[in-house]
């Protein structure tokens, strides 16, 4: 039975990859920041008898990274999903002015980054050992084309964006730097999704934004590593 770590996994993209990739027969470690609120991802741990494994993670917190990577010592994880991740304090949707030039709110920005930068890489170098005992260890991190730097033609958000280019940079040098361990780094873009993050107005919806990114994660081979994709397989620019 391959495996798969979700973070963020109690809402949105991270709960609908947990739905999927149970319905295909992987066991879910999925972690969220506050399980007693989660109910969806309750159910489905309930029905899904012991194949669903929820765990209590701020990935932000990084001896709570190291304290769940030491209870998991023993078993290979295939897929690590480096789902959690932070617009500003009220998302994308929320359009906050605060977040305007002339306005920025650099303590906003700051947490920005430890979510979507720092977290992602910490959660790498705890579960390292994990990917490199799996069969093909695959490292995917959820980015965003507002990260792409050739892509960006509108300017503003100025903390999403330089957080996800920064995620982008980090997973590509790591990306040569686990491949004598055999583990493939791939960073992905879910389209503009109706999530809490995206808002109402979004183009798709979880569903299909995670049945493409699967898709693209179960073809990812080691030549590929360090590929920047969209959930449709498109390559991006940096």
């Amino acid at each position: 039975m391959p495996t798969v770590l979700i973070t963020g996994a109690n809402r949105g993209l991270g709960l609908e990859f947990a739905l999927q990739y149970a319905a295909d027969g992987w066991r879910v470690h999925a972690c969220c920041r506050n399980p007693s609120t989660a109910s969806d991802l309750a159910e489905l741990a309930g029905s899904a008898k012991g194949q669903v494994v929820v765990h209590r993670l701020d990935p932000g917190d990084f001896s709570a990274v190291d304290a769940l990577a030491d209870e998991l010592s023993s078993e290979p994880i295939d897929l690590l999903l480096n789902n959690a991740g932070s617009y500003t304090q009220g998302g994308y949707a929320a359009a906050r002015p605060e977040q305007a030039l002339g306005n920025s709110d650099f303590e906003d920005w700051q947490n920005v980054f430890r979510i979507n930068v720092f977290a992602p890489m910490k959660m790498a170098e705890a579960f390292v050992d994990h990917l490199a005992s799996a069969e093909q260890g695959k490292l995917v991190t959820i980015s965003s084309n507002m990260g792409s730097i050739g892509l960006n033609d509108s300017g503003g958000s100025y903390g999403y964006r330089s957080s996800k280019a920064a995620v982008n940079c980090v997973m590509r040098s790591l990306s040569l730097d686990l491949a004598e361990k055999g583990i493939i780094v791939a960073l992905l873009h879910p389209g503009w999704v109706s999530t809490d993050m995206g808002g109402p107005d979004a183009d798709i919806t979880p569903q299909v934004s995670v049945s493409g990114m699967r898709r693209v994660i179960g073809s990812l081979q080691p030549e590929q590593s360090g590929c920047f994709k969209s959930y449709q397989g498109k390559s991006l620019p940096w």
